[in-house]
């Protein structure tokens, strides 16, 4: 019988390898019991073709490397990459990570071999989606295989023409949005890899349009989308000097358009609507910050046209008509908590007249293609998106999510907005609808920071994949070691009150889980069975470590509190009467603090709840953090609306609150402090030298005195999101590999719909002929 994977015979579309099924034309695999498919890079299913021809037998590295990465020279570590994607992709399932690492066998000094039977699945055109895994491919497969049909009768066959005709003039209007395109590459790809003797081609949506070393951020498009301006910083540069960068759309090599002085970092650019200049920010060694605008093409001096001393989160945009800058909330020195405009030749600020809370910060606005509205993000770092009128008036909520928004752009149309979110490790790109606020996802992964073209629907956005490990840091000895090594994104880690215990958050086996080991055996570690933890906040360990409170998400992505007992697995679904709670701390004699959503006005809210009951005690607003020191029965907490560390007692008596700090930690790094079993407040930022420094800090008098400070890394980047202190030991989520490129693309249509309409298109070409 013939190898149904051998090259002389015609490519399937589907396997089933051991219990999974894999989709070749989609690069998918699903396994039982796994929240979805996983796909996979078009080099690790070309591996998995390679293995998959051969079942049982070993593969050889040097076999593996020059027939999948032919007419390059790869290193072994993009096969080994391939190789821990499909283990991920294996181990999704029900098996665990276990499952994965047992389908594909390492073969030490040789290869790879996989272990499981491998069988093609028969397309059965009663039965489309036979595989398990919905693809748009499966009514094609079907059209395909139906055999010529006779002449209609007579009597339908004017009606047949009008269906012919009506799905012919909804083709060509959406072919304007790219949906034939994508209906032609599909049907494309499933005809070539149904008659292909070999691995098929499958390329990525977009393209990375850069691809030096270091980071590339801040994309913007000139109005047609020919030329992008963006930051560009060398990778291991301590002093973070960046310069802004311009280069065609295709991949042509880069030019520098500013020309910072040592030590100063240029970010932010904005395109002028005519294309003729660019406005950015500079921030320089010795902390002034100014901005500035050049003309696009590079012949002219650097303008100086506004200050922005002491701003933590800058954002600014063009009018419509080139006329004025949009700024968005300015912190720090003259500090404007609403949107501005600013007139670049006098020099002459205008503000805009709309309501809001006196400590919201509005971020990153943006004039809608019509020019009616302003979009922006209102409190990014716990934030929604809004629109308000351009002339001023009652600001509207688009979203309410309540999320850490990584940059937004208005759709062509004016009747969407697209951004990114971080969702469990990694930050995607969504579109929200104006009308009703439905989130969608656009099915782009490790992407954020959105800049589109209203012209033609082009869209840039940075493409940033690092990878986090965990590590354990002796300030005293300066001793570094690597704990639970992985290929994924390990972070938050969150240290027992015994010191004995570590949770933390993990894609290392495939997809997004809590994991829990004893620090002294290492062969404990086990990932939480049916916990998707919410990466907002850090776990919360009880004082006798024996439990542990859990912000995660339920099957339909809304935020819960769950107690989870580590030992033994045990997980409860916590009672807490708030609609979106965001993080749960254990308090004295059965009290709960929980920190919730505002609902529809926005912002958060400390609240003191009897466990027994779930009645309210207390209250306070704007709270983005909460610890409680046990040994002084205080809660330290931070807020939304301004920088700072603040206390008050467990009973939320807002005549008893101190603010301890007026700048410690930032509004920014909310999440980036840890209390320390003596009441000491470690904090871990971002200096012009150190990507990643640990302060100390201790509470003196009713104020934070700072102590020592040290620099954990000057060129790596630690994780935002949580760490752990144990005395002078410290454990970190540091990058072990990072950097970011620009990708360029056309703006996609929303997958929810695109998959119905491609579906539909094809159902009526169908009854057409």
């Amino acid at each position: 019988m013939p190898n149904p994977m051998s090259p002389d015979e015609p490519t399937p579309l589907r396997l089933r390898v051991g219990d999974g099924v894999v989709d070749l034309a989609t690069r998918e695999i699903l396994m039982p019991e796994a929240r979805g498919p996983r796909r996979v890079t078009p080099k690790a299913i070309g591996v998995l073709r390679m293995l998959a021809r051969v079942p049982g037998a070993v593969v050889g590295r040097h076999e593996l490397l020059s027939e999948v990465w032919r007419d390059t020279m790869p290193t072994d570590d993009v096969l080994t990459q391939a190789i821990t994607q499909l283990r991920k992709a294996f181990g999704s399932g029900a098996g665990g990570a276990e499952v994965g690492k047992r389908y594909i066998e390492t073969i030490a000094k040789g290869g790879y071999r996989l272990t499981v039977p491998v069988e093609v699945i028969a397309q059965d055109p009663a039965t489309p989606g036979a595989s398990g895994i919905p693809t748009d491919l499966d009514d094609h497969a079907e059209r395909a295989s139906l055999p010529a049909v006779s002449k209609p009768p007579r009597t339908s066959a004017g009606r047949h023409r009008w269906l012919l005709a009506f799905a012919a003039l909804v083709l060509v209007a959406l072919g304007g949005v790219g949906l034939w395109t994508t209906f032609e590459a599909m049907r494309v790809t499933a005809d070539v890899t149904a008659g292909s003797p070999g691995p098929s081609p499958v390329s990525l949506p977009y393209r990375l349009i850069t691809n030096a070393a270091g980071f590339e951020l801040s994309p913007s498009l000139s109005p047609d989308a020919s030329m992008i301006a963006y930051s560009a910083s060398g990778v291991g540069d301590a002093t973070r000097q960046a310069t802004i960068m311009v280069q065609t759309t295709s991949s042509a090599a880069p030019r520098p358009l500013s020309r910072p002085p040592p030590g100063a970092r240029d970010d932010l650019p904005a395109w002028s609507p005519d294309g003729r200049e660019i406005a950015f920010a500079r921030w320089e060694a010795s902390g002034a910050c100014r901005v500035l605008l050049i003309p696009a093409a590079g012949t002219g001096d650097e303008r100086e046209i506004a200050r922005c001393d002491g701003s933590d989160l800058l954002s600014f945009g063009w009018l419509p008509d080139g006329k004025g800058l949009l700024f968005g909330t300015m912190t720090g020195a003259g500090s404007e908590t609403r949107l501005r405009i600013l007139d670049p030749v006098s020099g002459r600020w205008r503000s805009l007249d709309y309501p809001g809370a006196a400590g919201d910060l509005d971020y990153a606005p943006q004039v809608s293609p019509d020019g009616r509205w302003i979009g922006f993000i209102r409190n990014p770092q716990m934030g929604d998106l809004w629109r308000v009128p351009v002339d001023g008036g009652i600001p509207e909520q688009i979203t309410h999510l309540g999320s850490e928004f990584r940059g937004w752009s208005w759709a062509p149309d004016g009747n969407a907005m697209v951004f990114g979110l971080r969702v469990d490790s990694e930050a995607r790109l969504y579109l929200a609808q104006i009308d009703d606020g439905t989130v969608l996802d656009l099915g782009i992964e490790d992407a954020q920071t959105p800049s589109i073209s209203p012209v033609n629907g082009m869209m840039a956005f940075v493409h940033r994949r690092p990878q986090f490990g965990l590590y354990r840091v002796d300030s005293e000895s300066a001793e570094w070691r690597r704990l639970f090594p992985s290929s994924g994104r390990d972070s938050q880690p969150t240290l027992s009150p015994d010191g004995q215990q570590m949770v933390f958050t993990s894609d290392r086996a495939g997809r997004f889980e809590l994991w829990w080991a004893r620090l002294d055996a290492p062969d404990s570690l086990r990932p939480i069975e049916g916990v998707r933890p919410d990466t907002r906040q850090p776990p919360i360990w009880s004082p006798d470590g024996r439990h542990l409170l859990v912000t995660a998400l339920d099957d339909a992505n809304a935020p819960m509190i769950l107690e989870i007992e580590p030992d033994s697995g045990s997980v409860e679904r916590l009672s807490i009467p708030a609609e979106r709670p965001a993080q749960a701390e254990y308090g004295p004699d059965g009290t709960m603090f929980v920190i919730e959503g505002a609902g529809k006005t926005g912002g958060t809210a400390l609240v003191a709840y009897e466990r027994q009951t779930w009645t309210p005690k207390g209250r306070i607003a704007d709270v983005s953090q909460v610890r409680f020191d046990a040994a002084s029965s205080r809660l330290l907490y931070t807020r939304l609306d301004a920088s700072g560390l603040w206390t008050v007692p467990p009973s939320l008596d807002s005549n008893a609150v101190i603010r301890l700090s007026d700048s410690t930690p930032s509004r920014w790094r909310y999440r980036s402090w840890s209390l320390n079993e003596n009441g000491s407040i470690a904090y871990l930022d971002v200096q012009p030298s150190c990507r990643s420094r640990m302060s100390q800090f201790r509470i003196v008098d009713e104020h934070l005195e700072e102590g020592e400070s040290v620099c954990v890394d000057p060129v790596v980047y630690s994780a935002t999101n949580g760490f752990s202190v144990d005395r002078a030991v410290w454990f970190l989520s540091l990058a072990s590999e990072d950097g970011s490129d620009i990708g360029f693309m056309a703006l996609p249509p929303p997958r929810v719909h695109q998959a119905g309409l491609i579906k539909w298109l094809i159902h009526m070409r169908k009854k057409a002929s």
